[in-house]
């Protein structure tokens, strides 16, 4: 394990990476539930859509694992597959099939961007302001998912509203746990996330929210999705937009997610890049290729990983946990599927609050840093997207640094990174 992951280096060991490993698979094992169900609306199967979001998931992990050694962990990612199955097969009116292929196109474009380096130019032409700004958006990011997962917040006529905390139900048992879960973080006790989520699993059953899952331990045939690509219409215009749109929106959810988790974790160096930048973009780009051959939507790094590297993961050994975990939900399903949202929303909203302290190195006083980082961490939250977030923060950043006479503070990558993001806008 030393010699693979490098542990007395990142001052870390076995034990704790393991930890680390579940508490961030917990965290995102909604997503084995979560993906067939959005995308079995599009026509697919569900049960193939069960078993390709666990393998996509645990390849892409452990190419990140063993090639970049990080701490961080993939799946099918929210949001590219309702765009999937709502927008491209319900709106537009095209096939599974067709959208599947764009993604499968997509993923290949990214392996050839991540070989010439082009994605890791990227992250690092982001002002270093704006990396701290994006860690914590996605600290109130994944806070509110959290929150929402759990109905503490809801609809409402102002848009979002408090939920039904003092009936019981998935709320109550959620606040009950982010008690619980508080008192164990207070104490200092290790792994209070990862027991807080079994605390709340266990609290979850009297009030009727944590329910036995049931069904098969075998895993699903992946027959009816896999390889399933549709090639009449590639040179479509359609097509053209639907993988940029996939592109664009995986691209900077993947590079925002790296940079929130890198710089929680200590890992961004003194120049702003992160070690094994190229390695970790790669496994997202292997795991939607992958992932499209298997039959799901774009593979990207999750926010959740966050809750690994809150508990102390700081290797791949984390990562590997992970991959491992998914392997075994393959045969385990009725039982991960037994954990409510209710009982990962505590984890979730502590990580938030891990996520607020790179808020104190922001610069405020400066109004081009302090006006750009809050547009990324308030876009980032109420447009819920993290890609949204860094648009607008790089956008009023290159506008701030020209209006005060700054300009030679832009870098020439930074300034293509804003042409598209205002090409996309004018597209949109």
């Amino acid at each position: 394990m030393e010699k693979l992951f490098k542990l007395k280096e990142r001052k870390t060991d076995v034990k704790t990476e393991i930890m680390a490993g579940v508490t961030t698979f917990l965290a995102m094992a909604y997503i084995l539930a979560v993906n067939p169900g959005i995308l079995s609306a599009s026509g697919m199967d569900f049960g193939a859509v069960f078993t390709a979001t666990a393998l996509s998931s645990a390849i892409a992990t452990l190419v990140m694992a063993f090639v970049a050694n990080l701490p961080f962990a993939l799946a099918p990612g929210m949001g590219l597959n309702a765009f999937l199955a709502y927008t491209v097969v319900l709106g537009m009116g095209y096939s599974w099939q067709f959208a599947l292929t764009a993604v499968f196109f997509e993923g290949l474009i990214f392996i050839v961007l991540t070989i010439f380096n082009i994605r890791e130019a990227i992250v690092n032409s982001i002002p270093d302001n704006l990396k701290k700004a994006i860690s914590v958006g996605i600290g109130f990011f994944i806070a509110f998912i959290g929150m929402q997962n759990a109905g503490i917040i809801v609809d409402g006529a102002t848009l979002v509203d408090l939920g039904a905390i003092t009936t019981p139900g998935p709320a109550m048992v959620a606040i009950i746990g982010l008690i619980i879960t508080i008192i164990l973080q207070c104490m200092k006790v290790k792994g209070a996330l990862l027991i807080g989520i079994i605390l709340t699993t266990i609290v979850g059953v009297p009030f009727g929210v944590t329910k036995y899952a049931g069904g098969s331990y075998l895993p699903p045939s992946i027959a009816p999705t896999f390889f399933q690509f549709e090639f009449a219409n590639i040179f479509s215009i359609d097509f053209l937009v639907i993988m940029f749109t996939f592109l664009f929106v995986d691209m900077f959810d993947t590079v925002g997610t790296l940079i929130g988790c890198a710089t929680k974790a200590d890992m961004v160096r003194a120049d702003g890049t992160i070690p094994n930048c190229k390695e970790a973009l790669f496994a997202d780009a292997i795991g939607t290729t992958c992932g499209a051959i298997l039959g799901t939507s774009t593979v990207t790094t999750f926010v959740e990983s966050s809750a690994g590297v809150v508990e102390g993961g700081r290797t791949g050994l984390t990562a590997l946990t992970v991959a491992v975990l998914f392997i075994l939900s393959l045969f385990l399903a009725p039982l991960f599927g037994s954990i409510p949202s209710a009982a990962t929303a505590p984890a979730l909203i502590m990580v938030g609050f891990f996520m607020m302290s790179p808020a104190s190195k922001i610069d405020w006083e400066d109004p081009v840093d302090g006006i750009s980082a809050f547009l990324t961490i308030a876009f980032m939250t109420l447009s819920y997207s993290i890609s949204n977030g860094i648009m607008f923060g790089i956008l009023a950043w290159v506008i701030g640094k020209l209006v005060s006479k700054k300009a030679k503070d832009i870098t020439v990558p930074t300034i293509v990174i804003a042409v598209i993001f205002i090409i996309y806008l004018i597209l949109k």
